[in-house]
Protein backbone atom coordinates (compact mmCIF):
# COMPACT_ATOMS: atom_id res chain seq x y z
CA UNK A 1 0.00 0.00 0.00
CA UNK A 2 1.07 3.21 -0.66
CA UNK A 3 2.20 5.69 1.79
CA UNK A 4 -0.86 7.86 0.82
CA UNK A 5 -3.53 5.03 1.61
CA UNK A 6 -1.42 4.20 4.32
CA UNK A 7 -2.07 7.77 5.72
CA UNK A 8 -5.12 7.81 4.56
CA UNK A 9 -7.07 4.88 4.41
CA UNK A 10 -10.21 4.85 2.11
CA UNK A 11 -13.15 3.64 4.59
CA UNK A 12 -15.94 5.17 5.99
CA UNK A 13 -14.58 3.61 9.05
CA UNK A 14 -11.48 5.55 9.00
CA UNK A 15 -13.30 9.02 8.12
CA UNK A 16 -15.51 8.25 11.29
CA UNK A 17 -12.48 7.22 13.53
CA UNK A 18 -10.72 10.58 12.33
CA UNK A 19 -13.77 12.85 12.97
CA UNK A 20 -13.85 11.49 16.25
CA UNK A 21 -10.21 11.84 17.16
CA UNK A 22 -10.22 15.51 15.94
CA UNK A 23 -13.93 16.90 17.47
CA UNK A 24 -12.30 17.82 20.76
CA UNK A 25 -9.86 20.31 19.01
CA UNK A 26 -12.61 22.00 17.07
CA UNK A 27 -13.08 24.83 18.79
CA UNK A 28 -10.18 26.66 20.30
CA UNK A 29 -7.27 24.62 19.38
CA UNK A 30 -8.38 24.28 15.70
CA UNK A 31 -8.96 28.49 15.67
CA UNK A 32 -5.02 28.73 17.30
CA UNK A 33 -3.32 26.12 15.67
CA UNK A 34 -5.03 25.77 12.45
CA UNK A 35 -2.28 28.04 10.51
CA UNK A 36 0.77 26.42 11.48
CA UNK A 37 2.47 23.36 8.85
CA UNK A 38 5.12 21.31 11.00
CA UNK A 39 5.49 18.87 8.22
CA UNK A 40 4.08 15.62 7.20
CA UNK A 41 3.58 14.27 10.47
CA UNK A 42 2.89 17.38 11.85
CA UNK A 43 -0.57 18.07 10.48
CA UNK A 44 -2.25 17.62 13.86
CA UNK A 45 -3.82 21.75 14.40
CA UNK A 46 -6.32 20.56 11.04
CA UNK A 47 -8.51 17.56 10.45
CA UNK A 48 -7.17 16.18 7.70
CA UNK A 49 -10.65 14.78 6.56
CA UNK A 50 -10.96 16.63 3.30
CA UNK A 51 -10.58 13.20 1.48
CA UNK A 52 -12.80 11.55 3.05
CA UNK A 53 -15.33 14.73 2.46
CA UNK A 54 -14.38 15.42 -1.12
CA UNK A 55 -14.97 11.66 -1.90
CA UNK A 56 -18.35 12.06 0.32
CA UNK A 57 -17.18 8.96 2.61
CA UNK A 58 -18.08 12.05 5.47
CA UNK A 59 -20.39 14.48 4.11
CA UNK A 60 -20.14 18.52 4.99
CA UNK A 61 -23.84 17.53 6.87
CA UNK A 62 -22.45 15.14 9.33
CA UNK A 63 -19.25 16.37 9.82
CA UNK A 64 -21.03 19.88 10.72
CA UNK A 65 -23.42 18.09 13.21
CA UNK A 66 -21.30 16.48 14.96
CA UNK A 67 -19.09 19.99 15.59
CA UNK A 68 -22.78 21.10 16.86
CA UNK A 69 -23.00 18.65 19.11
CA UNK A 70 -19.77 19.38 20.75
CA UNK A 71 -19.62 23.13 20.42
CA UNK A 72 -21.31 25.92 19.80
CA UNK A 73 -21.36 27.94 16.83
CA UNK A 74 -19.51 30.82 18.34
CA UNK A 75 -16.68 28.32 19.76
CA UNK A 76 -16.27 26.20 16.18
CA UNK A 77 -16.91 29.42 14.16
CA UNK A 78 -13.11 29.04 12.55
CA UNK A 79 -14.04 25.28 12.31
CA UNK A 80 -17.24 25.39 10.60
CA UNK A 81 -16.65 28.18 7.96
CA UNK A 82 -13.56 25.67 6.35
CA UNK A 83 -16.09 23.87 5.76
CA UNK A 84 -18.44 26.03 4.05
CA UNK A 85 -15.54 27.40 2.16
CA UNK A 86 -15.49 24.18 -0.01
CA UNK A 87 -19.96 23.98 -0.65
CA UNK A 88 -19.10 27.80 -1.54
CA UNK A 89 -16.36 26.94 -4.33
CA UNK A 90 -18.93 24.44 -5.25
CA UNK A 91 -21.56 26.62 -6.11
CA UNK A 92 -19.71 29.61 -7.12
CA UNK A 93 -18.73 27.05 -10.05
CA UNK A 94 -22.03 25.30 -10.12
CA UNK A 95 -23.32 28.89 -11.33
CA UNK A 96 -20.23 29.63 -13.60
CA UNK A 97 -19.69 26.08 -14.87
CA UNK A 98 -17.66 27.87 -18.05
CA UNK A 99 -14.96 28.82 -15.56
CA UNK A 100 -13.90 24.79 -15.28
CA UNK A 101 -13.54 24.79 -19.10
CA UNK A 102 -11.58 28.09 -19.93
CA UNK A 103 -9.15 26.53 -17.12
CA UNK A 104 -9.20 22.92 -19.20
CA UNK A 105 -8.26 25.40 -22.49
CA UNK A 106 -5.67 26.65 -20.79
CA UNK A 107 -4.01 24.13 -19.29
CA UNK A 108 -3.96 22.61 -22.42
CA UNK A 109 -2.33 25.63 -24.11
CA UNK A 110 0.35 25.88 -21.17
CA UNK A 111 1.42 22.20 -21.85
CA UNK A 112 1.58 22.55 -25.37
CA UNK A 113 4.57 25.49 -24.89
CA UNK A 114 5.93 22.94 -21.96
CA UNK A 115 6.40 20.72 -25.47
CA UNK A 116 7.97 23.32 -26.88
CA UNK A 117 9.90 25.61 -24.93
CA UNK A 118 12.82 23.95 -23.90
CA UNK A 119 13.09 26.70 -20.19
CA UNK A 120 9.72 26.74 -19.44
CA UNK A 121 9.46 22.80 -19.54
CA UNK A 122 12.65 22.13 -17.50
CA UNK A 123 11.80 24.90 -15.36
CA UNK A 124 8.23 22.68 -14.54
CA UNK A 125 10.01 19.46 -14.36
CA UNK A 126 11.50 20.72 -11.75
CA UNK A 127 9.17 22.05 -9.65
CA UNK A 128 6.83 19.21 -10.24
CA UNK A 129 9.74 17.14 -9.05
CA UNK A 130 10.86 19.54 -5.76
CA UNK A 131 14.14 20.08 -7.36
CA UNK A 132 14.46 24.53 -7.25
CA UNK A 133 16.06 26.07 -5.37
CA UNK A 134 13.90 26.92 -2.41
CA UNK A 135 13.68 24.76 0.53
CA UNK A 136 10.21 25.10 1.69
CA UNK A 137 8.84 25.40 -2.47
CA UNK A 138 10.61 21.45 -3.11
CA UNK A 139 9.18 19.97 0.38
CA UNK A 140 6.06 20.94 0.03
CA UNK A 141 6.09 19.44 -3.69
CA UNK A 142 7.36 15.88 -1.79
CA UNK A 143 5.45 15.65 0.80
CA UNK A 144 2.53 16.02 -2.00
CA UNK A 145 3.63 13.43 -4.34
CA UNK A 146 3.87 10.70 -1.75
CA UNK A 147 1.54 11.47 0.76
CA UNK A 148 -1.33 12.81 -1.25
CA UNK A 149 -2.12 15.88 0.79
CA UNK A 150 -0.80 19.56 1.62
CA UNK A 151 -1.47 21.81 4.66
CA UNK A 152 -4.11 24.43 3.32
CA UNK A 153 -1.29 26.79 4.48
CA UNK A 154 1.26 25.51 2.70
CA UNK A 155 -1.01 25.15 -0.60
CA UNK A 156 -1.18 28.97 -0.56
CA UNK A 157 2.22 29.81 -0.04
CA UNK A 158 3.31 27.06 -2.81
CA UNK A 159 1.27 28.52 -5.38
CA UNK A 160 2.16 32.03 -4.83
CA UNK A 161 5.88 30.64 -5.23
CA UNK A 162 4.69 29.01 -8.05
CA UNK A 163 3.20 31.76 -9.66
CA UNK A 164 5.18 34.77 -8.76
CA UNK A 165 8.87 33.73 -8.15
CA UNK A 166 9.31 30.49 -10.36
CA UNK A 167 6.72 32.82 -12.85
CA UNK A 168 5.24 29.16 -13.87
CA UNK A 169 1.75 29.34 -15.78
CA UNK A 170 -0.91 29.36 -12.68
CA UNK A 171 -2.52 26.25 -14.98
CA UNK A 172 -0.06 23.93 -14.73
CA UNK A 173 0.20 24.67 -10.88
CA UNK A 174 -3.32 23.76 -10.50
CA UNK A 175 -3.00 20.52 -13.04
CA UNK A 176 -0.08 19.53 -10.72
CA UNK A 177 -2.19 19.76 -7.31
CA UNK A 178 -5.32 18.26 -9.28
CA UNK A 179 -2.67 14.89 -10.09
CA UNK A 180 -1.93 14.46 -6.41
CA UNK A 181 -4.45 15.51 -4.14
CA UNK A 182 -6.60 13.10 -2.64
CA UNK A 183 -8.40 15.90 -1.80
CA UNK A 184 -8.40 17.74 -5.46
CA UNK A 185 -11.66 18.87 -7.00
CA UNK A 186 -12.38 21.31 -10.00
CA UNK A 187 -14.10 23.79 -7.78
CA UNK A 188 -11.74 23.92 -4.75
CA UNK A 189 -8.38 23.75 -6.28
CA UNK A 190 -9.24 25.64 -9.90
CA UNK A 191 -10.81 29.07 -8.19
CA UNK A 192 -8.06 28.93 -5.23
CA UNK A 193 -5.22 28.79 -7.91
CA UNK A 194 -7.32 31.81 -9.77
CA UNK A 195 -7.61 33.89 -6.30
CA UNK A 196 -3.76 33.31 -5.77
CA UNK A 197 -3.38 34.73 -8.54
CA UNK A 198 -5.43 37.50 -8.65
CA UNK A 199 -8.08 36.24 -11.39
CA UNK A 200 -10.91 35.16 -8.92
CA UNK A 201 -10.75 38.38 -6.94
CA UNK A 202 -9.63 40.82 -9.77
CA UNK A 203 -6.96 42.52 -8.44
CA UNK A 204 -6.33 40.69 -4.66
CA UNK A 205 -3.51 38.25 -5.13
CA UNK A 206 -1.68 36.65 -2.03
CA UNK A 207 2.08 36.75 -1.97
CA UNK A 208 4.17 34.30 -0.08
CA UNK A 209 6.71 35.90 2.38
CA UNK A 210 9.36 34.52 4.54
CA UNK A 211 8.37 36.21 7.70
CA UNK A 212 5.24 34.59 6.88
CA UNK A 213 6.78 31.19 6.38
CA UNK A 214 8.93 31.07 9.43
CA UNK A 215 6.66 31.94 12.15
CA UNK A 216 3.66 29.45 10.50
CA UNK A 217 6.21 26.28 10.01
CA UNK A 218 7.65 27.38 13.50
CA UNK A 219 11.43 28.19 12.17
CA UNK A 220 11.50 24.75 9.53
CA UNK A 221 11.84 27.25 6.89
CA UNK A 222 12.69 30.73 6.26
CA UNK A 223 13.42 31.58 2.19
CA UNK A 224 15.38 35.18 2.67
CA UNK A 225 15.68 36.94 0.02
CA UNK A 226 14.44 33.95 -2.12
CA UNK A 227 10.88 34.77 -3.23
CA UNK A 228 8.90 37.39 -5.11
CA UNK A 229 8.87 40.75 -3.70
CA UNK A 230 5.33 41.15 -5.12
CA UNK A 231 2.55 39.38 -6.88
CA UNK A 232 1.04 41.92 -9.77
CA UNK A 233 -2.22 40.28 -10.46
CA UNK A 234 -2.51 38.21 -13.48
CA UNK A 235 -5.35 38.49 -16.25
CA UNK A 236 -7.78 35.97 -16.99
CA UNK A 237 -10.99 35.79 -19.86
CA UNK A 238 -13.94 37.55 -18.35
CA UNK A 239 -16.18 35.75 -15.85
CA UNK A 240 -18.78 34.28 -17.35
CA UNK A 241 -22.64 35.31 -16.28
CA UNK A 242 -23.96 33.58 -14.07
CA UNK A 243 -26.53 31.35 -14.48
CA UNK A 244 -29.25 29.16 -12.23
CA UNK A 245 -28.32 25.90 -10.11
CA UNK A 246 -29.45 23.36 -12.52
CA UNK A 247 -32.77 21.61 -11.50
CA UNK A 248 -33.18 18.62 -9.31
CA UNK A 249 -34.74 15.48 -10.78
CA UNK A 250 -37.31 13.05 -9.61
CA UNK A 251 -37.27 9.46 -10.58
CA UNK A 252 -39.95 7.72 -12.07
CA UNK A 253 -42.33 5.72 -9.86
CA UNK A 254 -42.48 2.26 -11.81
CA UNK A 255 -40.18 0.68 -14.24
CA UNK A 256 -35.93 -0.93 -14.38
CA UNK A 257 -34.04 1.36 -12.26
CA UNK A 258 -30.27 1.47 -12.44
CA UNK A 259 -27.73 3.20 -9.57
CA UNK A 260 -24.62 4.85 -10.97
CA UNK A 261 -21.87 5.52 -8.40
CA UNK A 262 -19.25 8.07 -8.75
CA UNK A 263 -16.77 9.55 -7.11
CA UNK A 264 -18.03 12.58 -6.30
CA UNK A 265 -20.39 11.35 -3.85
CA UNK A 266 -19.57 7.83 -1.80
CA UNK A 267 -22.82 7.93 0.13
CA UNK A 268 -25.75 6.77 -1.52
CA UNK A 269 -27.77 6.83 1.62
CA UNK A 270 -30.32 9.65 0.75
CA UNK A 271 -30.97 8.00 -2.96
CA UNK A 272 -31.83 4.98 -1.71
CA UNK A 273 -33.69 5.88 1.00
CA UNK A 274 -36.19 7.90 -1.41
CA UNK A 275 -37.73 4.30 -2.45
CA UNK A 276 -35.11 3.28 -4.95
CA UNK A 277 -34.38 -0.25 -5.84
CA UNK A 278 -31.86 -0.55 -8.42
CA UNK A 279 -31.85 -3.80 -9.62
CA UNK A 280 -28.24 -3.08 -10.79
CA UNK A 281 -25.19 -0.59 -9.87
CA UNK A 282 -21.99 0.27 -12.23
CA UNK A 283 -19.41 2.08 -10.37
CA UNK A 284 -17.29 4.32 -11.81
CA UNK A 285 -13.61 6.54 -11.49
CA UNK A 286 -13.25 9.35 -13.17
CA UNK A 287 -10.46 10.83 -11.45
CA UNK A 288 -8.36 10.15 -14.45
CA UNK A 289 -10.58 12.51 -15.96
CA UNK A 290 -8.86 15.60 -13.88
CA UNK A 291 -5.83 16.04 -15.80
CA UNK A 292 -4.87 15.31 -19.74
CA UNK A 293 -1.91 14.13 -17.84
CA UNK A 294 -1.31 10.82 -15.77
CA UNK A 295 -3.19 10.91 -12.61
CA UNK A 296 -1.56 9.60 -9.32
CA UNK A 297 -2.37 6.34 -8.73
CA UNK A 298 -2.89 6.63 -4.77
CA UNK A 299 -5.81 9.20 -6.46
CA UNK A 300 -7.72 6.70 -8.63
CA UNK A 301 -6.82 3.50 -5.99
CA UNK A 302 -8.36 5.80 -2.92
CA UNK A 303 -11.44 6.43 -5.17
CA UNK A 304 -11.72 2.66 -5.93
CA UNK A 305 -10.78 1.49 -2.65
CA UNK A 306 -13.17 3.69 -1.26
CA UNK A 307 -16.22 2.65 -3.81
CA UNK A 308 -15.44 -1.02 -2.82
CA UNK A 309 -15.86 0.40 1.00
CA UNK A 310 -19.23 1.82 0.17
CA UNK A 311 -20.49 -1.52 -1.86
CA UNK A 312 -19.81 -3.63 0.93
CA UNK A 313 -21.50 -1.72 3.55
CA UNK A 314 -24.88 -1.21 1.31
CA UNK A 315 -24.47 -5.05 -0.08
CA UNK A 316 -27.98 -6.32 -1.48
CA UNK A 317 -29.37 -2.40 -1.76
CA UNK A 318 -27.86 -2.36 -4.82
CA UNK A 319 -27.74 -5.18 -6.88
CA UNK A 320 -25.24 -6.65 -8.57
CA UNK A 321 -22.61 -4.15 -9.10
CA UNK A 322 -20.54 -3.78 -12.32
CA UNK A 323 -17.60 -1.64 -12.59
CA UNK A 324 -17.33 0.13 -15.94
CA UNK A 325 -15.18 2.18 -17.34
CA UNK A 326 -15.85 5.80 -16.87
CA UNK A 327 -17.61 6.46 -20.17
CA UNK A 328 -20.60 7.25 -21.92
CA UNK A 329 -20.78 4.40 -24.18
CA UNK A 330 -19.52 1.99 -21.78
CA UNK A 331 -22.35 3.04 -19.65
CA UNK A 332 -24.69 3.11 -22.22
CA UNK A 333 -24.14 -0.80 -22.72
CA UNK A 334 -24.38 -1.60 -19.25
CA UNK A 335 -27.94 0.30 -19.33
CA UNK A 336 -28.56 -2.18 -21.89
CA UNK A 337 -27.80 -5.36 -20.72
CA UNK A 338 -29.77 -4.14 -17.59
CA UNK A 339 -32.74 -3.26 -19.67
CA UNK A 340 -32.84 0.04 -17.82
CA UNK A 341 -35.54 2.28 -17.96
CA UNK A 342 -34.05 4.91 -16.06
CA UNK A 343 -30.80 5.82 -14.20
CA UNK A 344 -30.49 7.46 -10.70
CA UNK A 345 -27.35 9.10 -9.62
CA UNK A 346 -26.01 11.31 -6.90
CA UNK A 347 -25.57 14.86 -8.13
CA UNK A 348 -22.53 15.24 -10.13
CA UNK A 349 -20.55 18.95 -9.36
CA UNK A 350 -18.76 20.81 -12.19
CA UNK A 351 -16.17 18.15 -13.29
CA UNK A 352 -15.35 14.74 -15.08
CA UNK A 353 -18.21 12.98 -13.34
CA UNK A 354 -20.44 15.28 -14.46
CA UNK A 355 -19.08 15.39 -18.32
CA UNK A 356 -19.38 11.75 -18.45
CA UNK A 357 -22.93 11.59 -16.87
CA UNK A 358 -24.26 14.30 -19.51
CA UNK A 359 -23.02 12.65 -22.37
CA UNK A 360 -25.31 9.61 -20.99
CA UNK A 361 -28.24 11.65 -20.95
CA UNK A 362 -27.63 13.36 -24.40
CA UNK A 363 -26.95 9.81 -26.05
CA UNK A 364 -30.15 8.31 -28.52
CA UNK A 365 -31.90 5.41 -26.89
CA UNK A 366 -30.01 5.72 -23.81
CA UNK A 367 -32.75 5.65 -20.53
CA UNK A 368 -32.95 8.72 -18.73
CA UNK A 369 -30.69 9.67 -16.33
CA UNK A 370 -32.38 11.12 -12.65
CA UNK A 371 -29.51 13.59 -10.85
CA UNK A 372 -30.32 14.17 -7.35
CA UNK A 373 -28.75 16.65 -5.43
CA UNK A 374 -28.68 16.30 -1.62
CA UNK A 375 -30.94 19.73 0.33
CA UNK A 376 -27.66 20.67 2.05
CA UNK A 377 -26.06 21.44 -1.50
CA UNK A 378 -29.34 22.85 -2.74
CA UNK A 379 -29.85 24.74 0.19
CA UNK A 380 -26.22 26.46 0.13
CA UNK A 381 -25.25 26.66 -3.31
CA UNK A 382 -27.42 29.67 -4.51
CA UNK A 383 -26.03 31.92 -2.00
CA UNK A 384 -22.54 31.61 -3.71
CA UNK A 385 -23.30 34.61 -5.61
CA UNK A 386 -20.44 36.89 -5.12
CA UNK A 387 -17.32 36.36 -2.57
CA UNK A 388 -16.81 34.31 0.57
CA UNK A 389 -17.58 36.84 3.02
CA UNK A 390 -21.43 37.35 2.01
CA UNK A 391 -21.64 33.97 1.65
CA UNK A 392 -20.64 33.40 5.45
CA UNK A 393 -23.02 35.88 6.23
CA UNK A 394 -25.61 32.93 5.40
CA UNK A 395 -24.12 30.54 7.54
CA UNK A 396 -26.47 30.60 10.85
CA UNK A 397 -29.20 30.51 8.77
CA UNK A 398 -27.71 27.33 7.22
CA UNK A 399 -26.75 25.86 9.96
CA UNK A 400 -29.72 26.75 11.62
CA UNK A 401 -31.84 24.77 8.81
CA UNK A 402 -28.79 21.77 8.88
CA UNK A 403 -30.73 19.12 11.15
CA UNK A 404 -34.08 19.12 9.32
CA UNK A 405 -32.30 19.12 6.05
CA UNK A 406 -29.78 16.11 7.00
CA UNK A 407 -33.07 14.24 8.51
CA UNK A 408 -34.63 14.69 5.37
CA UNK A 409 -31.67 12.95 3.56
Amino acid sequence: MTEALTRFPPTRTAALERLNRFLPHVGRDYAARRNYDLGRDGHVGVSTLSPYIRARLLTEAEVLEATLGRHSANAAEKFIQEVYWRTYWKGWLEMRPAVWGQYKSALKGALDNVQTQSGLRDRWEDACKGETDIACFNSWAQELVNTGYLHNHARMWFASIWIFTLRLPWELGADFFLRHLLDGDPASNTLSWRWVAGIQTPGKTYLARTSNISKYTEGRFAPKWQLAGEAPALSGPPVPDRAPIPDTDVPLVDGRTGLILHDDDLSPGYVLDTGTSPVATAAIVTRSGLSPLEVATYVTDFASQAIHDVTERFGSRLGPVSHVIPTATALADWAQENALDQIVTAYAPVGPAADVLAQLASMDGAPSVKQMRRSYDSAAWPHATHGFFRFKDKIPQLLGNLRGLHAAE
